[in-house]
């Protein structure tokens, strides 16, 4: 095997490895079934009505993905055209590959494969605890042999055995509401944007302002807390499920580029060439 097949076979191998960790999220999305828990009718955390989403899910994936992506691509198209990424011999097929191409492919990569973990991660939390939203009531209106909440009989009983009254309440939101715990908005949210932030922070050197890299990075941070922040207000999560959402993805984000990526290896390097060019 020559050194094309080779590098053409460690690519073909790191698709098969992302779609290991996305296959599971997909399984869990059409078939999974989260852990049925019972619930208190004086649980007041569970009373409150249901809205729809400040942020919606389109809008999570499609900015969360496309803010870094977009953002790698700029940056390293403009590294390549001032000379700033080191020149890295990658030949497929007598095609020699730019260090800017192998760049992009490298740093969307892990960004991809960090984004996957993070929400295997989220999923396997949600459908293992089957944690109620706070609107659980409001979507379900539970009926336990006949009677309700409302019946003195089931106050202070903890009940697991129960049905949805609510006819008008669809087979997917029924699903959903058990799965709060830990948010998926905050821990998505906050794995791309500081992803995004960490990035910038090693791979941008515009020297023009000493700021406007500073800014945009407390956009995205901004960015990540606003969507948190928004769950509870939208009455989809508990306050700790954000918490909770925002520990996951800052920390996969974190492992992700120290322990995974080259970001701030090659960040050192650089820092040391330009101290011994002064």
């Amino acid at each position: 095997m020559d050194s094309s097949q080779k590098l053409l076979f460690k690519i073909i191998f790191d698709f098969v490895l992302l779609a290991c960790v996305a296959l599971p999220i997909l399984i869990l999305l059409l078939i999974g079934q989260p852990y049925e828990r019972g619930f208190f009718c004086n649980d007041e955390s569970l009373m409150h009505p249901y809205n729809e989403n400040t942020v919606s899910m389109t809008m999570l994936v499609s900015l969360g993905v496309c803010i870094p992506i977009v953002t790698i691509i700029l940056i390293e198209i403009i590294r390549g055209r001032l000379n700033m990424n080191e020149e890295s011999k990658r030949i497929i097929y007598s095609w020699n590959v730019p260090s800017t191409v192998q760049n992009l492919y490298k740093y969307i990569g892990i960004f991809l494969f960090g984004a996957a973990c993070c929400q295997l991660i989220t999923d396997i939390g949600k459908y293992s605890i089957g944690r109620f939203r706070p609107h659980f009531f409001y979507v379900c209106e539970p009926l336990m042999d006949g009677s309700s909440c409302s019946d003195p009989l089931n106050m202070n009983r903890y009940i697991e055995d129960f049905v949805c009254s609510n006819t008008q309440t669809s087979e997917k939101v029924l699903k959903d509401m058990r799965l709060s715990f830990p948010s998926g908005h905050a821990s998505f949210a906050f794995y791309t944007m500081v992803f995004c932030a960490l990035y910038l922070h090693s791979r941008m050197r515009w020297k023009g302002s000493k700021l406007f890299k500073h800014c945009i990075q407390f956009l995205l941070i901004l960015a990540a807390v606003y969507c948190a922040l928004s769950r509870i207000s939208d009455y989809k999560h508990h306050w700790s499920d954000v918490l909770a959402g925002t520990v996951l993805g800052l920390t996969v984000a974190l492992v992700v580029v120290y322990a995974i990526s080259d970001l701030y290896k090659s960040h050192s390097k650089e820092k040391f060439e330009m101290l011994n060019q002064a």
